[in-house]
């Protein structure tokens, strides 16, 4: 059909052919290949329902005179139907895409919304073969069949309930486990949890083996995902519990207060460089790369703490780079990618959003507690220092849980293990095999031109080159479509304006209201507290009733808004016009990146879904160096006096603001 997409475009170009030829006829072409997809499944469907009778005479057969070893025969033989099921969605998804892909083709080619119309005539037409492909129509009864009687075989102790009953009782199996993932991947179910995971950029290919859930059961480890979690938390904890007294500490070892800038910004530049070196360690362990993260937290918080003492800038300064080099990220992240069933897997991903946000919040709210002032011998305690004496004795109690809690899953590349199954069921499950081959088979030549089209278009293909990790950040920004870049920039640029907010807050606040640490630390925990309702009422009720790039550029549009509200202009500065443009422009960046995240994840190419080259690090340098620029941002315009540092500081955020709408407007019409 490419070939064909690009015949078209050649006799349209040479003037052979009329477009509403092309249209008829691709029209035509595109309905064949559907009712051949359709009428293969229906096939498939009958073979399927053929062995479930077969199943079904056996089980009525035990029921009168039960033995447990032809009870354990029989479920494996309705095990061995769900595996084939299993196929057979795979087979579904794989041509869900392939449809998807050659439609997006066609609009690109030839700047017409043929989707659109295409789909609109189809499904609601009362003969629509397209539901069968996009809402997988009459699969729901084979997986009931293999759902109920698994069920009935399960050792339920005497209940006559059963999975019709509310509330419906828990079935303990692999296959019905993998089979409800299969399905909700296909009707693409939007949710607030959903929509939460997908914040975490944790992407699964997008046809997983059907393995995978077998090996990740063994690899998962309950407490060392709570620890993966409770490293995310501290860590956020961290970044941001030295905001509100930033300033009064440079100024005490006789720096400026716009000195914060860096004193904040330099975990993140150390950063950049641990997401990498942490991304590639997790490849051989986790284990380690978290217990190196813990001990260098704790040295440079415990570095942080001292410097007061010392009366060392430098020594406060090192202290904020060693809690950026344990930044262990990218460990949490690719734990829950491989070690994570993909039954709980969306879960884990809200669980680490969350996680992130929790500590955001919980930081500056346990900075402006720690209002006290005391020493022991020559040790200062007092609301500067006590937040690195704090989070060194949490990293230290966080390592003695893992070094006594954590378990190193195991890396060994473990065979499929599927039932044994009788002559006749291999050779009808030989049969299904093939018939599910044949339609997805391409010619070399096509791999090629496949391949070139990938290049071209940035856009991944169901193939094996495909599929195979980026080996370096070049290769990983080779495989970024235009799109995907443009909301890179745009993840950049919130994070530069949130971090302008946020880091710049304690400065703003002294010089025009005379704010105290503890009002400054109240003003970023609200702050920090609205993260989990946006994303519930964006994710729950916005994401459903509008589409995400109307959302994207809505809320690029409101942090725009946010940020120009923010000037000092003329009239003075005054708190009710800091709080409501502040609260603007970090709700809006909250819900930009929410939406964009999400949508990030779904386009982004599937070859950066594993490896050390990830969707994941990508975004994560993205976000830490536009943090490191807004910080650094903030201290050169120090140099400026703190009456010109607002302005100063929110002209690039403009700027940058502008550009990214710009870009959307410009990529969302060339798609469309």
């Amino acid at each position: 059909m490419k070939k064909k997409v690009k015949q078209y475009a050649h006799q349209i170009e040479v003037g052979t052919l009329e477009r509403r030829h092309v249209l008829k006829d691709f029209s035509r072409m595109l309905d064949n290949q559907i009712e051949k997809i359709v009428l293969f499944l229906l096939e498939q469907q009958g073979l399927l329902a053929s062995k479930l009778a077969k199943l079904r005479e056996q089980h009525d057969t035990l029921e009168q005179q039960p033995e447990i070893s032809q009870i354990t025969e029989l479920r494996e033989g309705y095990r061995v139907v769900g595996y084939d099921l299993l196929k057979l969605l795979y087979f579904v998804e794989m041509n869900a895409i392939g449809l998807r892909k050659i439609l997006k083709k066609f609009d690109k080619r030839f700047r017409y919304r043929f989707t659109d119309y295409y789909v609109k005539s189809r499904a609601n037409h009362p003969y629509s073969q397209l539901q069968q492909v996009f809402k997988h129509v009459g699969l729901g009864a084979v997986v009931g069949a293999v759902s109920r009687n698994l069920h009935e075989l399960q050792d339920c102790q005497g209940s006559y309930l059963s999975i019709y009953d509310p509330p419906a009782l828990p079935l303990q199996d692999p296959v019905v486990d993998s089979i409800k993932a299969a399905v909700d991947r296909l009707t693409h179910s939007t949710n607030f949890l959903n929509f939460m995971a997908q914040h975490a950029l944790i992407m699964q290919e997008e046809l997983p083996a059907p393995a995978e859930e077998q090996i990740d059961e063994e690899r998962y480890h309950y407490v060392s995902l709570l620890l993966n979690l409770a490293n995310t938390f501290l860590y956020m904890v961290n970044t941001y519990i030295i905001v509100p007294t930033a300033d009064n500490y440079s100024m005490s070892l006789g720096a400026a207060a716009t000195v914060c800038g860096i004193v904040i910004g330099a975990m993140a530049v150390a950063q950049v460089f641990s997401s990498v070196y942490f991304s590639a360690w997790s490849n051989r362990s986790y284990f380690r790369p978290l217990v190196f993260s813990s001990i260098v937290l704790f040295v440079g918080n415990a570095m942080y703490a001292l410097a007061y003492d010392l009366n060392s800038l430098t020594m406060l300064l090192l202290g904020r780079l060693f809690c950026g080099f344990g930044s262990a990220r990218a460990v949490n992240r690719r734990y829950i990618s491989d070690c994570v069933p993909l039954k709980i897997r969306m879960q884990a991903s809200a669980g680490f959003v969350s996680a992130s946000a929790l500590g955001m919040a919980c930081g500056p709210a346990l900075a402006g507690i720690l209002q006290i002032n005391f020493k022991i011998y020559k040790l200062t305690f007092n609301a500067m220092t006590l937040p690195g004496w704090v989070m060194a004795v949490a990293w230290l109690v966080y390592l003695i849980w893992l070094r006594f809690s954590f378990k190193e899953p195991s890396r060994d590349v473990e065979e499929n293990n599927s039932p044994h199954a009788s002559d006749s069921e291999t050779a009808e499950k030989n049969t299904l095999e093939k018939g599910l081959k044949q339609p997805l088979l391409i010619t070399s030549e096509e791999q090629q031109e496949d391949d070139e089209d990938a290049e071209a278009d940035g856009s991944e293909e169901v193939s094996q080159e495909s599929r195979r990790p980026a080996t370096s950040i070049a290769s990983a920004y080779r495989l970024l479509t235009p799109s995907v870049k443009v909301q890179l920039l745009i993840y950049f640029m919130l994070k530069y304006a949130m971090e302008i907010l946020l880091s710049e807050s304690s400065v703003v606040t002294s010089y025009y209201f005379s704010w105290s640490t503890s009002t400054v630390a109240v003003f970023l925990a609200c702050l920090g507290l609205t993260v989990l309702p946006v994303n519930i009422v964006v994710g729950s009720y916005i994401s459903n009733m509008f589409e995400d790039r109307q959302i994207l550029l809505a809320s690029e549009i409101m942090v725009c808004v946010g940020i120009l509200l923010s000037f000092h202009v003329i009239i003075p500065y005054s708190v009710p016009q800091y709080v409501c443009s502040g609260l603007i422009m970090f709700v809006s960046a909250e819900v930009l990146e929410g939406v964009n995240l999400s949508l990030l994840s779904r386009v982004m190419s599937s070859r950066l879904s594993r490896g050390t080259y990830n969707g994941g690090l990508l975004s994560t340098e993205a976000g830490t160096i536009a943090r490191v620029i807004a910080d650094a941002t903030i201290t050169m315009a120090g140099f400026l006096g703190q009456s010109q540092l607002l302005n100063i500081t929110l002209l690039p955020s403009l700027l940058i603001c502008v550009i990214s709408i710009a870009a959307t407007c410009f990529t969302y019409n060339s798609l469309y």
